[in-house]
């Protein structure tokens, strides 16, 4: 049964869905079966990796409040939808270099961006990689059907040699951005969450593979070795960022010290932004994204009690001004018109963004399976 803070924001987590994937069947619709997800303003073809990503866990929430197993075709459609797209040449033609009928993510999956190249063009983000790893991991965990947790893992395997460089160091390095076909490295510079984003994911992918599975037991250990020496140095102004650090680091805790430590750093920076009054602001000089994955951190935090005692050791780090924050962003934003249904004058590169503000912005008012579940 959904709780009744979550059956008080199930119809704009509803309509914000339906904003971008609409028209959705209805359980007895024929058509149910072969819906196709409509192409996004945001996307090469209609398909953005990361917005696609949150959209699939999304749909798993939906059937996990409703039990409605429309929700479960959308979520698996909509995985199809962006292997045939984004697991393909930008032209269509063949898969990506490595990927095989057997094994479709063994190329990695492109960006989707809309240019070919260019400062902003299309390539591979290894952190948009784990984002769909995710997804897929959660389509096992809701259906029990392993196909999807086991091509996250050839995926995890295929990818991190072509973004980690010197493994055999003591502190290996990784990229920003590769080629589409992954033979290039677009950006050099090292992503501020990439390690951690994928050691939090491969083991999830792991664990998940099964009881004392080590199927990827090398590839964790040389992600370790980065996550180690990172913590100490984290900081952040970044709305986003710091979001999507307490967010995968809820994953593992208390379980991980690194982990307690990284979410209470994170904290502590998220105080002294909202001290600053960023959060007072205008809404003009403000990205309505980027502040959900703030919403979506805090809430999954927040929502695991058990554990806030621990978080707070170093002060009162989750006070009732963090708490409350998911749900002033929130409001804020529908406030100024943005969300849960564009409004039709939007244009440009507003109108771009409002795929990925729709799906997070669900994400911010339910996070359903986008938190753990014990």
């Amino acid at each position: 049964m959904a709780s009744q803070d979550s059956t008080d924001k199930f119809p704009n987590f509803l309509e914000a869905m339906a904003s971008i994937y609409r028209p959705l069947p209805s359980s007895t619709d024929p058509q149910l079966t072969s819906w196709t997800p409509p192409p996004a303003a945001e996307g090469h073809r209609g398909r953005y990796l990361w917005t696609d990503g949150f959209a699939v866990v999304n749909f798993l929430t939906l059937y996990n409040l409703t039990h409605e197993t429309r929700y479960v075709t959308f979520a698996r459609n909509l995985i199809t939808a962006v292997h045939s797209i984004l697991g393909y040449t930008r032209d269509g033609t063949s898969r990506l270099p490595g990927a095989t009928e057997e094994e479709p993510l063994k190329g990695g999956l492109r960006i989707g961006k809309h240019d070919e190249s260019g400062p902003d063009g299309d390539g591979q983000y290894f952190h948009y990689l784990t984002v769909w790893m995710f997804a897929l991991n959660r389509f096992t965990f809701v259906t029990g059907e392993k196909w999807y947790n086991e091509q996250a893992i050839s995926m995890a395997k295929a990818i991190l040699p072509k973004f980690m460089t010197n493994r055999a160091a003591a502190r290996p390095r990784m990229f920003w951005k590769l080629s589409t076909d992954l033979s290039s490295r677009l950006v050099l510079s090292e992503g501020n969450l990439d390690p951690i984003d994928g050691y939090v994911t491969y083991k999830l992918l792991q664990a998940t593979h099964g009881a004392g599975s080590e199927v990827l037991k090398e590839e964790i250990a040389l992600l370790k070795k980065i996550v180690d020496t990172k913590v100490e140095s984290y900081g952040s102004t970044d709305t986003l960022d710091l979001g999507m650090t307490l967010w995968t680091a809820h994953w593992l805790v208390p379980e991980e010290e690194w982990a307690v430590q990284l979410t209470c750093r994170a904290l502590t920076c998220l105080k002294r932004l909202v001290e600053s009054r960023h959060f007072e602001e205008s809404t003009q000089r403000r990205l309505a994204f980027r502040e959900f994955g703030t919403a979506l951190g805090v809430t999954s935090v927040t929502t695991r009690k058990s554990d806030s005692g621990r978080l707070c050791r170093e002060g009162e780090l989750v006070d009732d001004e963090i708490r409350d924050l998911p749900d002033q962003i929130c409001r804020q934003w529908e406030d100024a018109g943005l969300v849960p249904t564009p409004t039709e004058q939007m244009q440009g590169r507003m109108a771009e963004l409002m795929p990925i503000t729709a799906v997070m912005y669900a994400s911010a008012l339910i996070p359903g399976l986008m938190v753990r579940q014990s």
